[in-house]
């Protein structure tokens, strides 16, 4: 049986050699923090990354959603407006039908970038 790893210093330490000063200035300011955690909390509901899935290289209308999810269309345009509201879709209407797309090619990027993580080992 392997030994837990600690996650504090075994005795008490002044820290490391890093200039935390700096590393502060550095680091991410709010509101930016919060836009962030919200942007990733849209990506935590499979629904979400589905709809992006599906968008990623095309439009696609609501109906067409719908169907590759199996979901009513009521259920898929409440995750589309939560996705515009970040920004990361947007929409275009042709006539009486809406069609969605994703933002920027960012959104697909991070996808990518995910999916090329999570295969990594």
């Amino acid at each position: 049986m392997q030994q837990p790893i600690a996650e504090d210093c075994e005795v008490p330490c002044g820290g490391s050699e890093a200039d935390l000063a700096r590393i502060k200035a550095e680091m991410i300011r709010e509101p930016l923090i919060q836009d962030i955690a919200e942007w990733f909390k849209a990506l935590s509901d499979p629904t979400r990354v589905k709809i992006i899935s599906a968008l990623m290289g095309r439009e696609l209308c609501v109906h067409d959603l719908s169907e590759l999810l199996e979901m009513g269309q009521s259920a898929v345009s409440h995750q589309l407006r939560y996705l515009r509201n970040l920004r990361m879709v947007k929409r275009r209407k042709a006539g009486k039908t809406v069609y969605y797309s994703l933002d920027d090619s960012h959104i697909e990027e991070i996808i990518r970038v995910t999916l090329e993580h999570l295969k990594h080992k």
